[in-house]
């Protein structure tokens, strides 16, 4: 199960700072986000792999959940309700920016080439010249490969593979059952993997 970094205040501080912010006080509110805000961003910046989109992306949630606050109901908790505005939100921004996406160089990601999940981790600091090679060509084949995925299904290899959240965390977060997440999931790494071997055979013929 993944843990938010940074100080998480525990549940009835979250309630009482959740009622402060919703009845005027911004300070309750700083404290509220404080330990989710580097974790959107950086959820963000996976999704965008550019710095400005990311920002501007996760300053969206920021500000979704500041003007929705009073709407939540505490029929969750409130880590899973944040990431799913999150969740939405970064897919909808990356539809809009789509065209527009810097490349980057650099990817650590989780491929499930078979039914369960491998972990490629691209951070190998005694390769060979030639292997340094080939694990750049791969770095590169991956990025490219994620960037042609679907948005929810890059969102949720980004939740799930790299940043290690539990199939039923995300299964809250999207507010489907169990076995939903888990095809879902299943069927962004089949499509990952698909991107990958048909790009290698465009390459080899």
């Amino acid at each position: 199960m993944y843990k938010e970094e940074g100080d998480q205040v525990s549940d009835k501080s979250e309630q009482k700072l959740i009622n402060n912010a919703v009845n005027g006080d911004s300070k309750a509110f700083e404290k509220l986000i404080l330990p989710y805000e580097k974790k959107v961003y950086n959820i963000a910046m996976q999704m965008f792999k550019n710095e400005q989109d990311a920002y501007d992306a996760s300053q969206e949630v920021l500000i979704k959940v500041y003007n929705n606050l009073d709407k939540f109901k505490f029929e969750s908790a409130f880590s899973t309700w944040l990431h799913r505005l999150a969740m939405n939100t970064c897919i909808d921004e990356y539809r809009k920016r789509k065209r527009h996406l810097e490349h980057t160089t650099t990817m650590e990601v989780r491929v499930g080439l078979e039914d369960e999940s491998i972990t490629r981790q691209f951070i190998d600091h005694n390769l060979t010249p030639e292997q340094e090679v080939l694990k750049n060509e791969t770095v590169l084949e991956v990025h490219d490969a994620m960037n042609q995925l679907k948005e929810d299904q890059k969102i949720l290899i980004i939740y799930r593979d790299i940043y290690g959240y539990s199939y039923d965390e995300i299964a809250k977060i999207l507010e489907c059952n169990l076995g939903t997440t888990k095809s879902r999931i299943s069927r962004a790494r089949q499509a990952l993997k698909d991107i990958i071997i048909k790009k290698r055979e465009q390459t080899a013929s």
